[in-house]
């Protein structure tokens, strides 16, 4: 069952989502010798990545997947990568591996069986964090996308390349399925109207609200 926590403003509630991801991945290095941890992109994010970078945890023995990846290389601006080294990978999160989404390749479709044979190594996610869009997408799940139906399906892989209306490049992005069987998962969302977009999204089909495929038991975590 999805749990909602209403924060009365945005530092509260990422020191919140930051010591409760600590936490999280605490316990999730007490069951597995090596722990992966799914993170978005985009600017959202940016202050837990700094809690967390701070964080007193085995860094070592963690995996940073981005959930999704612009078809950039990891020097652009726009890169997913970029954010995650810059903001997270920094101070004592220095210790931690990036399982990056991209590669340099002319189009993802030609990297897909790399990127799942990587990522067949190291899944499950352990501990997941995802963002949605006003117009309730997740990750790379955007409605109206060219592979949205496969990627909602229950027997997608774990990556999948897909294009989405409006968007400046090509993308790769997780499947529902792999983000929706995190043993953790948190939604971070800010904003009078994300908060009306995950109202919506509750009453929606995933295909026309993709976040609703993974909010299974997910704990939503919103801030005006």
């Amino acid at each position: 069952m999805t749990d909602f926590i209403d924060y009365p403003d945005t530092d509260m509630m990422m020191l919140q989502v930051a010591r409760t991801l600590s936490r999280d991945l605490r316990d999730a290095l007490g069951r597995r010798e090596r722990v992966v941890f799914s993170v978005p992109g985009g600017s959202t994010p940016g202050p837990v990545f700094d809690l967390l970078a701070a964080a007193d945890l085995e860094w070592a023995r963690i995996d940073i997947l981005p959930g999704d990846e612009r078809w950039v290389p990891e020097d652009h601006a726009r890169s997913n990568a970029r954010l995650i080294r810059e903001r997270l990978l920094r101070d004592k999160a220095a210790a931690a591996r990036l399982i990056p989404l991209w590669r340099p390749l002319p189009a993802p479709a030609e990297a897909m069986a790399e990127v799942n044979a990587a990522l067949s190594d190291i899944l499950p996610i352990d501990v997941a964090l995802v963002g949605m869009g006003a117009d309730m997408h997740t990750a790379s799940l955007f409605p109206g996308a060219d592979n949205l139906e496969l990627a909602l399906s229950d027997d997608a892989p774990a990556a999948l390349p897909i294009s989405a209306p409006g968007a400046d490049e090509p993308r790769v992005t997780l499947s529902a399925r792999v983000l929706a069987e995190a043993y953790a998962l948190h939604v971070l969302i800010t904003g009078e109207d994300k908060r009306e977009a995950y109202q919506k999204a509750r009453k929606l089909s995933p295909i026309e609200a993709p976040i609703g495929a993974v909010l299974g038991d997910a704990t939503v975590h919103w801030a005006p």
